[in-house]
């Protein structure tokens, strides 16, 4: 089988989730999110291996010991290829992403070490720069101040104030989600995210979009 698009139910299941968010509604839905969100799902991702690696599809269980929020499901369907490129399927769309999402604490050394030599950090500022152009979205977990012995006037300040780094683009669930044209989507932004993962990859280590 191929991808040949997500459904009105894939979005639909989860507009139903985020009203209720229970064992009872995902019991009695168990059976729409298995064929219309995770094996689409699937099937985008074997469509794109070639190129960005095989993806890992989340569990939707999400992990409540150390939270808040006690809900039980998670209100969107990740997956994450070996190379680290990132996408999910929730109520208003899909997502494409990558980059450095959860550091670790060795990771986010290395990061800034790599931001602040030269040759490493210049190359970052015109990966970030040429993915803002081309319409992608930067994020990440940011400091208000500046890390502990940075000074004032560091000259990559912005990109040194992350403690998570990583880029998107979303797209709604408009009608043509229900087509094929999904996986040139998916694609094109994973093209143009290739130096930012490749670049993290080179002086962090893989990234960790576990969540």
């Amino acid at each position: 089988m191929t991808f040949s698009g997500f459904t009105d139910q894939t979005f639909a299941f989860y507009e139903g989730l985020l009203a209720d968010n229970s064992k009872t509604y995902w019991a009695a839905h168990r059976d729409v999110y298995e064929e219309h969100v995770r094996e689409p799902l699937r099937l985008l991702c074997a469509e794109l291996e070639d190129g960005f690696g095989a993806a890992k599809l989340f569990r939707p269980y999400r992990d409540v010991r150390f939270s808040k929020d006690k809900t039980p499901y998670k209100t969107h369907q990740g997956a994450i290829t070996t190379a680290g490129f990132y996408v999910e399927v929730d109520a208003d769309g899909v997502l494409a992403a990558g980059g450095l999402y959860s550091p670790t604490p060795e990771q986010l050394r290395r990061y800034r070490a790599a931001v602040t030599e030269d040759l490493s950090g210049k190359a970052l500022e015109e990966i970030v720069a040429g993915l803002r152009a081309s319409g992608l979205e930067i994020s990440g977990d940011r400091l208000k101040t500046r890390p502990r012995g940075t000074p004032e006037d560091h000259p990559r300040l912005e990109l040194m104030r992350h403690r998570s780094l990583y880029a998107h683009q979303g797209w709604p669930a408009d009608p043509w989600m229900h087509t094929p044209e999904v996986v040139d989507r998916v694609r094109d932004a994973w093209r143009r995210l290739r130096p930012l993962v490749e670049w993290g990859d080179q002086h962090m280590g893989p990234p960790d979009f576990t969540r």
